[in-house]
């Protein structure tokens, strides 16, 4: 991965906003379980438009506040989950105090950090006890028409971390604990348009050569045509892999 891929995402801000799917709520719930009683301030990190602030924003009593290196993705959050906090930094380089939140999240993210220093910089911001919580949606490429997508789109830094060959899922150093892991199995409807757009928000298109990405979007469409999907939707299957680990005491 390269530095311009991991601040790309502004440029695409609206398709990423269309395309990219929600994370269900259980899963998110699951993630923050291990928070100590009474804990309510979290740091959503590497926010994008807010797809996992929403989420987490509607917890009773949560004091939410997001953080991404992109100026413009955070724009685009600020007018889908207004009146929510907004500080530019990243994992390794955390505009926050010490020890000043219950909880760091990262929603389709941890893959661009480096894990050393990202594990070290959040074990500074979270206090003894938080909770450090890491989730992907990667398409469920059991179905052969899910894997002929990704032949066509390229497959991404996070879908390698998670079910490349040998791949040991994400890592995770001191002060955080062992991780721990659970996956949850969803469909999601989509039309054509929808999925052109969350093709439009991946890095390796945005970073593509023009010629490039037409033809990838070509490729597409013809998997679409053969689909039989116009102007009607498909349910692209979806499994969420959540992570979290403690910080030590």
């Amino acid at each position: 991965m390269s530095a311009d891929q991991a601040t790309s995402f502004g440029a695409e801000a609206a398709n990423y906003e269309a395309g990219r799917p929600e994370y269900p709520f259980d899963a998110v719930a699951w993630m923050l379980e291990p928070m100590p009683a009474g804990s309510r301030r979290i740091v959503d990190v590497g926010a994008g438009t807010g797809k996992l602030t929403r989420v987490i924003a509607h917890a009773p009593g949560a004091e939410v506040v997001a953080v991404d290196p992109d100026p413009e993705m955070l724009e685009a959050l600020r007018r889908s989950v207004p009146g929510i906090p907004t500080f530019q930094g990243s994992a390794e380089r955390m505009p926050l105090p010490e020890a000043s939140v219950d909880a760091a999240v990262l929603g389709q993210a941890w893959h661009w950090v480096d894990p050393i220093a990202a594990s070290t910089e959040l074990g500074r911001v979270v206090r003894p006890g938080g909770v450090l919580g890491l989730i992907w949606n990667i398409r469920d490429e059991r179905a052969d028409w899910v894997r002929r997508l990704t032949d066509i789109m390229h497959s991404s830094s996070a879908e390698n971390m998670i079910n490349g060959p040998g791949s040991g899922g994400p890592r995770v150093e001191a002060p955080f604990a062992r991780l721990e892991t659970q996956r949850w199995e969803w469909h999601r409807p989509m039309t054509r348009a929808q999925l052109r757009q969350m093709a439009l928000s991946r890095s390796y298109l945005i970073t593509a050569p023009p010629e490039e990405r037409a033809e990838i979007l070509r490729g597409m469409d013809q998997l679409f045509d053969e689909l039989g999907l116009a102007d009607g939707t498909i349910d692209l299957p979806y499994v969420t892999h959540a992570f979290r680990a403690v910080r030590d005491e």
